[in-house]
């Protein structure tokens, strides 16, 4: 029962830093969305940046079994291993699933690099993207100037990039559209030969 009442907690923290962001979300949101009183909701949780925490915890769970499902198909290269990831990542964007996090928040990073399981899973997620990235790299297929932490920060940005939002919002591109458009200037750049798609 208990189990089952964080994980709808979570599922609620997720939905409401995809809607409102971490600013905006109270912890009064979050036990009007599950249904439970706010006292109730902190015997689980001690504090918004804890529920933001969970909520990081099962977005980076969930991306561990996506590159498990890359990882199962050795035959296909680094890069595109990485653009699949960096599609994926887009598209839970777009569906409204992606936290939305601020860049800075002391309170909220301190809560994050103190929480063993959200730095261990993200390890391996920077680890299993490190290796592609230089398996790419190695291959030409990235430029090899780049330092590989870069390429893999420029990966991560495409989880929370506004541009997805901002893009969808003029209704002029369909969810496919605007992700391989960023997906093109993010492995191409702006002056990329990516495919030209036409306003829907």
């Amino acid at each position: 029962m208990l189990k089952a009442r964080e994980d709808a907690i979570v599922s609620s923290v997720n939905r409401l830093l995809a809607e409102k962001g971490f600013d905006a979300m109270t912890v009064d949101d979050v036990a009007a969305d599950v249904g439970i009183a706010k006292a109730s909701l902190y015997k689980h949780f001690a504090s918004k940046e804890e529920l933001a925490a969970a909520a990081m915890i099962r977005v980076l769970d969930f991306t561990l079994a996506f590159i498990a499902t890359l990882e199962a198909q050795p035959e296909v290269a680094a890069i595109d291993q990485l653009k699949a990831v960096a599609r994926w990542t887009m598209k839970v964007q777009l569906a409204g699933e992606m936290p939305s996090l601020p860049a800075q928040n002391s309170a909220l990073r301190t809560v994050l690099t103190a929480n063993k399981p959200y730095i261990d899973r993200l390890i391996q997620v920077s680890g299993k993207l490190g290796a592609w990235i230089m398996a790419a790299q190695a291959s030409g297929q990235l430029d090899r100037k780049l330092p590989p932490e870069v390429v893999l920060y420029t990966l991560f940005a495409r989880a929370c990039d506004p541009v997805l939002g901002l893009l969808k919002a003029t209704s002029s591109y369909n969810d496919e559209q605007i992700t391989e458009m960023l997906l093109s200037t993010c492995f191409n750049g702006l002056a990329g030969a990516g495919p030209r798609l036409e306003p829907a």
